[in-house]
């Protein structure tokens, strides 16, 4: 089975209120693109986070651009308050510079991810 992908608006949507509540005010969201994939032989995935590499971003003349892909069969049986912290892990991961590269997880751990899920909750309607 092939994996299909699509831009996904309503996803990017959310991610822009995470982004806007926890303040993560160094990710320009210009360059933030959202897909949902289906078909996906991933065990342990739930989501991915990739980057646009230095090389790439030379031979193409643009800054860097992240994709955070959702795997469709497996976050869409999730609550969404688990949703919402696999989207807060798969920000996590892109740096202040958003120069291509990615936080590991060293950085990217469950404490954070409950943290700043804990912070989202408490202002989420506001």
């Amino acid at each position: 089975m092939t994996i299909k992908f699509e831009i996904d608006n309503e996803l990017y949507e959310r991610i822009k209120h995470i982004v806007e509540k926890l303040q993560m005010e160094h990710i320009d969201l210009s360059r933030v693109i959202c897909v949902r994939s289906k078909g996906s032989q991933a065990r342990r995935t739930i989501a991915r986070c990739y980057a646009l590499s230095k090389v790439w971003q030379k031979a193409l003349g643009i800054k860097s651009h992240y994709v955070i892909e959702v795997i469709s069969e497996k976050f869409d049986k999730l609550s969404k308050a688990e949703q919402d912290k696999v989207l807060i892990h798969e920000l996590l991961h892109i740096p202040k510079s958003m120069g291509g590269g990615f936080k590991h997880h060293n950085y990217v751990t469950n404490s954070r991810v409950e943290k700043l899920y804990k912070i989202y909750k408490d202002c989420k309607f506001s």
